[in-house]
């Protein structure tokens, strides 16, 4: 019987327009082939090139058992690497970020170049060669400053990602920015239900009153083309609001229109106006940072919003960038980390606070950690069966329809 078995399945018995049978949410067996097989499969969101800034820097993304060292070079690439040394595997890089000249193995001192390349290894044989002993890749993609790795050997196309994307997320120069805060938060839940829980606005109204208060709700499953909630939902306001912004977008060079999850492909980009006035995604809707970044010369009442299969979303505000990624740590347990971002030169204490800055997504994460955590909770009860989506949760099936083809894929790669 193979390991996985269980987890072909339930894959096998999931149904269209229905949340995923209990086995793939709750179980260790599909904890542990999320971890190994299917995730290793696809890109994964890791970090932006603004966390690894200057040559030395470095950002540690791990995935279970995996660890992966995103580095820049003294040439200003930015290149992956397990985090595992050629002499005998112990790790590498101890922090999850910093900064090295080189890097160093803290247990035998074998030492890198930023390239990967080894430099010294102490007592070895004459016939050693350290050209053949190399930090060993794993396969990285800058798409507009957003870093994507992927840790299967057959890594899958990006290029309709790339053409997307990138030049939207250009836009707003994410190498001219820098890390202002970053917050790690542990969610009592299965990954794919922090997923599925950021996929819509179904909550929002009841769960997110600060955050519908600048974000509104529209464009969230709801209030754009191909969203199907035409005749459930009355959007006509938010027609005419977008409307009456989209000639401003098209002054800046911004405008685009909407772009679904194509053709079975991962990603999804929006333009949305923000609501009551608000300039920004900060907790009062005022400017969180007094620096403007992009092409923006004054404030602007929209944020682009990227979201990507299986990991992450983002998004772009006239002042800040925040981007969010997630990883399995447990059946139980997924990290949420959460990264704002401000123009290079702005400094704080006196163009943004902190605290400022966070409040609105930090007050966010929180309650959707209470949602998240409720529901794994309930789908691990015996009166769990799986559940038909709402219009309005079309983004979730979305989500859902990804992760059952690519899990069935790399299941029966897994097998062959």
């Amino acid at each position: 019987m193979s390991r996985f078995e269980p987890v072909s399945g339930w894959l096998q018995q999931d149904r269209k327009g229905h949340t995923l049978p209990q086995g793939l949410y709750v179980s260790e067996e599909a904890f542990h082939f999320d971890a190994e097989v299917m995730l290793k499969s696809v890109w994964l969101y890791a970090c932006t090139v603004a966390h690894v800034k200057s040559p030395g820097d470095f950002f540690v993304f791990e995935m279970g058992s995996n660890s992966i060292i995103v580095v820049r070079g003294k040439d200003y690439e930015v290149r992956a690497f397990w985090n595992s040394c050629r002499h005998r595997g112990s790790k590498i890089c101890l922090e999850q970020r910093g900064r090295a000249a080189r890097l160093t193995c803290p247990y035998h001192q074998w030492t890198y170049g930023l390239d990967g390349a080894l430099l010294a290894a102490r007592s070895m044989t004459e016939d050693f060669d350290k050209r053949d002993h190399g930090l060993s890749p794993v396969a990285l993609e800058n798409i507009g400053g957003l870093i994507f790795i992927c840790m299967g050997d057959n890594p899958p196309p990006i290029d309709r990602v790339r053409a997307d994307i990138a030049e939207q997320i250009a836009v707003y120069d994410l190498a001219k920015l820098k890390v202002a805060v970053q917050d790690n938060l542990i969610e009592d839940a299965n990954w794919k239900l922090v997923m599925e829980n950021n996929r819509e606005c179904y909550h929002c109204d009841a769960g997110h009153p600060e955050l519908i208060g600048v974000l509104g709700t529209y464009g969230f499953g709801k209030g754009l083309p191909d969203d199907g909630v035409d005749d459930v939902v009355d959007d006509s306001a938010y027609d005419a609001l977008v409307a009456a912004k989209r000639e401003e977008w098209r002054g800046l060079g911004i405008d685009r229109d909407l772009i679904e999850f194509p053709e079975g492909w991962w990603h999804r980009v929006a333009r949305l106006a923000l609501a009551n006035g608000a300039v920004t995604q900060s907790i009062d809707g005022k400017l969180a940072c007094q620096k403007l970044i992009g092409p923006f010369t004054q404030p602007e009442t929209s944020s682009l919003s990227v979201w990507t299969q299986p990991n992450s979303w983002h998004h772009f505000c006239c002042d800040h960038v925040v981007t969010f990624s997630l990883t399995p740590l447990a059946a139980d347990k997924t990290l949420l980390r959460t990264s704002w971002l401000v123009h290079e030169d702005a400094v704080e204490g006196v163009d943004y606070d902190p605290d400022h800055l966070a409040a609105l997504w930090r007050t966010t994460n929180r309650q959707d950690c209470h949602f998240s955590s409720i529901n794994h909770q309930g789908i691990a009860s015996d009166g769990y069966r799986p559940g038909p989506y709402a219009v309005e949760e079309k983004l979730v099936e979305d989500f859902k329809d990804f992760y059952v083809d690519r899990a069935k894929a790399a299941l029966e790669q897994a097998s062959a």
